[in-house]
């Protein structure tokens, strides 16, 4: 399997330097570079075209949200992960809009944070559970404020099963794939396969989209 590139940009090169052999000892991925401020991680993302950048949201020079803005338009390919210190309102929200598959703060396990970004490169979304609730939260108040100009959302095709039901909820909590495994005593490979064919149902393409679809449709409340 080939290593996921990573680009490591933080203005703190003590974390820099912690991260890069908490990364590289994983065997799945490799750190192609680093930079100090949102304007490095410009130049090196051009330079080395890395899968996926970790990125802090609050750097000199250019911040890590207007470096993503920018990295989404000249390189829609690289998936940006906001890795910070903080999750308010304001922060988590810019960045998902500004092009960032994923949100996790600085104190995430290490198991996570590579699962994280062997997720991103696959294409996936992933975010901190607070973060998940947040969005979750978010798009219920905006489904409420619409409900009477917007049409009411499809029933879905083919049902989810109970066991599928289950995995979604712990999906909207933001359990990864292990959590699930644990919490419902299954294999984790019959979770992936669950999360698979949930996606399939609620025809979206990741975990994100169906925590939010699964809102529209009420499978899901806030909190459940």
């Amino acid at each position: 399997m080939t290593a996921v590139r990573v680009l490591l940009a933080d203005d703190q090169a003590l974390f820099r330097e912690a991260l890069a052999v908490l990364l590289g000892a994983s065997g799945g991925v490799e750190v192609v570079g680093e930079a100090a401020d949102g304007a490095e991680a410009l130049d090196r993302v051009a330079e080395l075209r890395p899968d996926v950048v970790l990125m802090d949201l609050r750097m000199p020079v250019l911040d890590g949200i207007a470096a993503t803005r920018r990295i989404r338009v000249e390189h829609p390919s690289v998936r940006v992960i906001a890795l910070t210190t903080f999750d308010d309102d304001e922060d988590v929200f810019a960045a998902l809009r500004a092009g960032a598959v994923g949100y996790l703060l600085k104190d995430v396990s290490s198991a996570r944070l590579l699962e994280a970004v062997q997720a991103a490169a696959r294409g996936e979304s992933v975010l901190q559970p607070s973060v998940a609730a947040k969005v979750i939260a978010q798009f219920t108040r905006l489904s409420t404020s619409d409900t009477a100009a917007a049409p009411a959302p499809q029933p879905l095709v083919v049902p989810l099963t109970d066991r599928e039901l289950a995995v979604l909820r712990l999906v909207c909590a933001g359990r990864n794939n292990r959590e699930i495994a644990g919490e419902l005593y299954l294999a984790e490979g019959t979770v992936k396969n669950h999360v698979t064919s949930v996606l399939g149902k609620l025809g979206v393409r990741d975990r994100t989209q169906a925590a939010l679809r699964a809102q529209a449709l009420g499978l899901v409340t806030p909190g459940s």
